[in-house]
């Protein structure tokens, strides 16, 4: 699903739970739809201060965050440590999991379609009707894991995930000291 659909989508959900429009909602919307992976509530405010016109109090992004999830727009995604992100639901051809580097904090989206293939082979066994899921995996990403002397750096080529997403949002951690 395109951003501008899902936006679309969004505000017609709210229209109809009765909800007006409002700009601090509307930018959070174009925000979450143009992320690749989830933001926590700091992040989202702190993206939204830096764009003119656009400030939004924090406690109107939890308000809207918990809006969004009570009508299924954005998926809550728990990464542990008291950690807490919100990402726009998305469509099953846009699904994935997470990476969480425990050391700098660090969440990178991956997919791989043969866990996808051995958790509906698993959902077939159980005594559940699987209706979703979420997978976050928790370790050390390859730059921390080298700085600990950790050997050889750590590659996974058989699952896809957003390499350069994944420098550009370690680098932006150095810069602001998020380690």
């Amino acid at each position: 699903m395109s951003e501008a659909s899902w936006v679309e989508r969004a505000e017609l959900a709210l229209a109809q739970a009765g909800r007006k429009r409002g700009g601090a909602r509307r930018a959070v919307l174009e925000l979450l739809a143009n992320e690749s992976c989830a933001l926590t509530a700091i992040e989202i405010e702190d993206a939204l201060r830096g764009e003119p016109s656009r400030g939004v109090s924090r406690a109107s992004i939890y308000r809207i965050l918990d809006e969004l999830e009570r009508l299924r727009l954005v998926q809550r995604v728990d990464i542990g440590q008291s950690m807490v992100r919100y990402e726009r639901a998305c469509e099953r051809e846009d699904h994935h999991h997470h990476l969480v580097c425990d050391e700098c904090g660090l969440v990178t989206p991956f997919s791989d379609p043969a866990l996808e293939l051995a958790i509906t082979s698993l959902s077939r066994r159980v005594p559940l009707s699987v209706s979703e899921h979420e997978i976050v995996l928790h370790g050390s990403c390859r730059d921390c894991h080298a700085a600990r002397g950790g050997g050889e750096r750590i590659s996974s080529p058989q699952i896809r995930g957003d390499a350069e997403e994944r420098e550009h949002r370690h680098d932006e951690q150095d810069r602001s000291g998020v380690l």
